[in-house]
């Protein structure tokens, strides 16, 4: 069975843990309370001994059969605490998985964690997985969905806060759940539970500054048409001490590709194939048709362009201020019409 994160948690709270769980993606503060969940139930369950595996590139798969075996030995249930930092198992600990699926042994849970996870990553080992027990993927937290998340983890202390205090909180701590939690888990000591409903003022005065950007959020924004927010990415790569000529790699990379896309849909080719033979996930599939619907062919050439022009000057070839034409080449793709105006500039 496949599960999100907020089902995980409400299901390892009220009901037995199956034998085998996969727990595995990019947000490491939810992967972690999600292990912590199923280990906690666990101890409940009498789970009394745990052993802990680091699986490594140069682990023994072995190690895994061999400690299963010598269970049976014993009447003690044991959880058997997997850690997968690759998200990956490889061959042997693809074959290794899938034999433990298909015979479990009693009185035993398999707890598998990993710090990636990508449509790439899955296999029929983790397909086993899905039909044994719980595999729960862990998707990078989206900006329109960090309000509700913030939300919920407030209500866990008691505590509600307005919607405008709400918003300035997401902006604070963007990007950057554990520091979010962290903000959160301080406001409950600060304020208490059934405390008055948190006010702009009171959240500015007790919540740092914790937002963290990257490259990829920075074109996800633009690509998304969301211009409100690129230059307030851009304005906390630039504080964080980072340079433009470092930002460009991944958008020189991708606004060609996209231009290619561009020109796919244009000359009624397959589009969805092109993408799919481009290995892209489904998501950012259906992100590049909504940004291929607001500009015509000629003006994603134009991006990829521009780009090149802005990597020139962020490395002193041609004159002019990198931080501003990055800035209007992201703005240009997050707003419809407005390429021909912003670039010229």
């Amino acid at each position: 069975m496949e599960l999100r994160p907020d089902l995980l948690l409400r299901r390892a709270a009220s009901g037995p843990l199956p034998p085998v769980l996969l727990i595995s993606g990019n947000e490491p503060l939810i992967v972690q309370e999600c292990a912590d969940a199923v280990r906690a139930r666990a101890r409940a369950e009498g789970y009394g001994e745990r052993e802990v595996f680091e699986a490594d590139t140069h682990f023994d798969w072995s190690r895994l059969g061999m400690g299963l075996a010598a269970l049976s030995l014993f009447a003690q249930r044991r959880l058997f605490d997997l850690r997968l930092p690759s998200g990956k198992p490889g061959k042997d600990g693809s074959e290794a998985i899938r034999q433990y699926c298909a015979h479990p042994p009693p009185d035993t849970v398999l707890l598998i964690t990993g710090l990636d996870w990508s449509r790439q990553h899955a296999g029929k080992w983790s397909e086993a997985i899905a039909e044994t027990g719980w595999f729960v993927p862990v998707w990078p937290l989206k900006p329109q969905d960090l309000p509700d998340w913030l939300a919920a983890r407030l209500r866990r202390h008691g505590l509600v806060a307005r919607p405008e205090a709400l918003l300035r909180l997401v902006e604070r701590v963007e990007g950057n759940l554990l520091a979010a939690a962290q903000e959160i888990d301080k406001l409950g000591l600060l304020l208490g539970p059934n405390a008055p409903p948190i006010e702009v003022d009171t959240l500015e005065r007790l919540v740092a500054e914790a937002s963290r950007y990257d490259v990829f959020q920075l074109l996800d924004a633009a690509l998304a048409g969301d211009a409100a927010r690129v230059p307030r990415i851009l304005a906390g790569l630039r504080g964080e001490g980072e340079a433009v000529a470092g930002l460009l790699g991944w958008i020189l990379l991708e606004l060609p590709r996209i231009a290619g896309f561009a020109a796919v849909q244009a000359t009624g080719g397959n589009l969805m194939a092109a993408m799919r033979e481009a290995k892209l996930w489904e998501s950012k599939m259906v992100q590049i048709r909504r940004a291929l619907d607001r500009h015509p062919v000629a003006d994603w050439e134009r991006f990829a362009l521009a780009a090149g022009q802005v990597e020139r000057i962020a490395k002193g070839r041609a004159k002019g201020d990198a931080w501003l034409a990055l800035e209007r080449l992201l703005l240009a793709i997050a707003r419809p019409g407005t390429a021909a105006v912003l670039l010229a500039r």
